[in-house]
């Protein structure tokens, strides 16, 4: 690659790098943010355990046919499980906003980079326009 680069003129390497190389990083780059966030927010195991108990806890029902006791432990256990769904729920949107927002910016900053060039010419034409 090195010696093909010295061949080339600079005119050539720069729309090369403009719009290739750049945007190719620019894509890994997405990605990794794209599954960063989704581990970070941990959206996949949240999703797989949405009905488990908040914090793991448990109230069991001791030994013996007590039927206070056993309702109490039922309705209990379903307290923590309906908390742990409604603060994982929670944080599974918290984490799919995040992941909406992390696509809209990598879209804009995708098409920012390929449209700086025309950006460039286009400001360098309107400020000579202002001068004269």
């Amino acid at each position: 690659m090195v010696e093909v680069v010295k061949m080339q003129n600079i005119i050539s390497q720069w729309i090369l790098w403009q719009f290739f190389e750049v945007p190719k990083e620019l894509l890994k780059a997405w990605k990794n943010f794209l599954l960063f966030n989704l581990n970070y927010f941990s959206v996949p195991l949240l999703l797989k355990t949405l009905f488990s108990p908040w914090r793991r806890y448990k109230v069991s029902t001791g030994k013996g046919l007590d039927l206070g006791r056993f309702f109490e432990a039922v309705f209990s256990n379903l307290i923590f499980r309906l908390l742990g769904a409604i603060m994982r729920g929670f944080m599974i949107i918290l984490g799919l906003l995040t992941e909406i927002f992390i696509i809209l910016a990598g879209i804009t900053i995708f098409f920012g980079w390929l449209l700086l060039p025309v950006l460039l010419v286009w400001g360098f034409i309107f400020g000579i326009q202002i001068l004269i």
